[in-house]
């Protein structure tokens, strides 16, 4: 398949061009290699998963996805153009959001209010008008709260809206948090991890919406998982890594069938 070809998945969806191409990443910390010599890319409309044991790079290729780390070596293209080191705030405008692996939201504000903080980037009036509240300020955030307001909904959090999200629990938490990322309607959503610490029927929630704003928003989403059945059921295509380098990159069948990431990282015997 080559950078201009598109596809359907086996439910439908269309699957177009790449959105984020990473080539020939390497990122050392000092004498550490991170990240070894990895290509991949991801797809207009597509989940792709990213997948490893402890310690693979799994988080600091995030962290390059992102802008948070800028590689010694190669490139990171986003929609086409060559990316050089930028600011987080350069990043979330290029249509660019995340949620994080250890919950990162403000504990003592309410569920409402964190997910509105994700539409920062699409606010255009000044600090004054905003103070006085009144004419293309009070219109801004109205509509920015009708928006937040849909998200909740989606979401099904309807409840805990006015809620301080520290007097939530964990799996709540981690619903507000992808809300912010989708307040931010972002071209590309980086998921670090959206089900560690979950339980079964957490994790079923959460997959379901990870699904359901693939589907519905037609967002592009990549994800970093360790539950490999959450990995197998919603990704439309998988890389692995293992000490930094890139031992597999194929659709969940592919993967599942490749004996170096059996050996690596499943622990499945073979015959």
């Amino acid at each position: 398949m080559n950078a201009i070809d598109s596809y359907l998945t086996p439910d439908g969806r269309t699957i177009g061009a790449p959105v984020m191409e990473m080539k020939n990443i390497t990122l050392r910390f000092g004498g550490v290699v991170a990240i070894k010599d990895i290509s991949f890319d991801i797809r207009e409309g597509e989940i792709r998963a990213i997948i490893g044991p402890n310690g693979a790079g799994k988080s600091s290729m995030l962290n390059v996805m992102n802008g948070f780390y800028h590689p010694q070596e190669g490139e990171v293209h986003f929609r086409g153009e060559k990316r050089g080191p930028m600011r987080p705030h350069q990043i979330a405008h290029q249509g660019i959001a995340r949620t994080f692996q250890n919950i990162a939201l403000f504990k003592g504000m309410s569920t409402l209010d964190n997910i509105m903080t994700g539409r920062l980037t699409h606010m255009k009036t000044g600090m004054l008008s905003q103070i006085k509240w009144w004419g293309a300020a009070q219109r801004e955030e109205t509509a920015n709260r009708e928006l937040v307001e849909k998200i909740i909904d989606f979401l099904e959090i309807q409840t805990i809206r006015k809620t301080p999200v520290g007097r939530l629990p964990y799996g709540l938490q981690k619903r507000v948090e992808l809300g912010r990322a989708l307040a931010a309607e972002p071209k590309l959503l980086l998921l670090d991890e959206p089900m560690a610490g979950m339980n079964v029927e957490e994790k079923e929630d959460m997959s379901r919406f990870i699904l359901d704003v693939n589907d519905e928003f037609g967002t592009t989403i990549a994800l970093i998982e360790h539950d490999m059945g959450v990995v197998m059921d919603i990704a439309d295509r998988v890389v692995v890594m293992d000490y930094g380098k890139k031992i597999g990159d194929g659709t969940p069948e592919e993967v599942r069938t490749n004996q170096d990431v059996i050996d690596a990282y499943l622990g499945v015997a073979h015959d």
